[in-house]
């Protein structure tokens, strides 16, 4: 009878921590996912504000005041913070997606405008174009930890997805600067047009796109950095963004009111969407099923569907929209030892790694 007793005290206490353990992990998945929650972040150049955008109903759910003439927004890869280049006042303002408030603001170079976070979310480079310069932001303590210097007027920036090396375009000169992110020292320097713009890497870290007037986007091979195509799209191209599959660049076309879209497998335009009036900044969503287009003059932004390069909606924002930014979905872990090479093992969230040893061995035991 004891013995029958213990048994079923056993079973009993075995079933009541197992709905505890999954109570508990219901709890945490649930908080993780509401933290995770997608918003887009819309920087308004003209009313110093930042509009926060529900892509699930395409809304504005709120609008934050930050510092003068915002040109530029990054989302850290786990969406908890924006940050925003201030062209007018030489600052970055740091908000909380939680509260949607600005926690910090972080003087930087003359005239930022641009702004990139690395993959680990660890590091801001914020581009200074009237200092020549770049800031470097340590997103843990938000100061300024390093300054690039002498970069001849830099206008946008991206960061490869291995958060190796970060492309910056060069407006005046035509130039495209790369710089090693772990010196924070400029390894190359591109020729690459007349007046060049926006910069965008695909996925897989092989390409860059960038945007030349009057109106090509010059390819650029990262592993030899030559321009090795050149796409003709429409006039005064401003903007690009790539699908998270890589498959396609979105062109923001200021001066012609449209956005142009590339077949990176081809590099050949594939459609041309007529949106809102001088568009400039654009994201893709993280699902990669929309595009959002900020455009200044229209003080709206243009929701494209991309599986039908149709513009779906609307949304009316603040006044001047120059830039738009969502957070980077979270990559679900390395399926082979390739991907934790050459700094690959920073770019994952979901787990996080210290070193490529500890990403190798995620997926040996995976593999087991």
């Amino acid at each position: 009878m004891t013995s029958l007793t213990q048994q079923c005290s056993k079973q009993f206490f075995g079933a009541a921590i197992r709905v505890v353990t999954l109570a508990l992990f219901l709890v945490v998945f649930g908080a993780s996912a509401a933290l995770a929650q997608t918003r887009g972040y819309v920087a308004n150049a003209n009313d110093s504000t930042v509009s926060v955008i529900d892509p699930a109903t395409n809304t504005v759910v709120a609008t934050v005041p930050v510092g003068g003439g915002p040109v530029s927004v990054a989302v850290t890869p786990n969406g908890a913070f924006a940050y925003v280049a201030n062209f007018n006042d030489n600052t970055v303002s740091v908000i909380s997606a939680a509260s949607n408030t600005v926690v910090a603001t972080v003087p930087v170079g003359v005239s930022p405008n641009a702004i990139a976070i690395t993959p680990n979310g660890a590091f801001a480079y914020v581009v200074n174009i009237n200092g020549s310069t770049i800031s470097v932001i340590d997103t843990a303590t938000n100061t300024v930890t390093a300054i690039i210097s002498g970069l001849n007027f830099p206008f946008s920036i991206a960061i490869t997805p291995n958060g190796a090396f970060a492309y910056v375009t060069g407006f005046v000169f035509g130039t495209v600067i790369v710089i090693d992110t772990a010196t924070n020292t400029v390894v190359a320097t591109i020729s690459a047009g007349e007046v060049i713009q926006g910069v965008a890497i695909t996925p897989n870290g092989a390409f860059a796109y960038v945007t030349s007037t009057p109106n090509t986007v010059l390819v650029i091979d990262t592993a030899t950095n030559t321009v090795v195509a050149t796409v003709t799209v429409g006039f005064s191209p401003s903007g690009v963004a790539i699908t998270p599959n890589g498959a396609f660049a979105y062109v923001s076309n200021e001066s012609d009111s449209t956005v142009a879209v590339i077949d990176t497998a081809t590099n050949t335009v594939v459609a041309t969407i007529p949106v809102g009036t001088a568009p400039e900044g654009l994201a893709i969503d993280p699902t990669g099923a929309f595009a959002y287009v900020a455009n200044r003059s229209g003080n709206t932004v243009s929701v494209i569907s991309t599986a039908t390069n149709t513009v779906v909606a609307t949304i009316l924002v603040g006044s001047g929209p120059t830039s738009i930014a969502f957070g980077v979905r979270a990559a679900q872990g390395p399926t082979n030892k390739d991907q934790c090479k050459h700094g690959g093992w920073q770019t994952f969230t979901n787990p996080t790694f210290r070193n490529q040893g500890e990403c190798v061995s995620f997926v040996n035991h995976m593999n087991h």
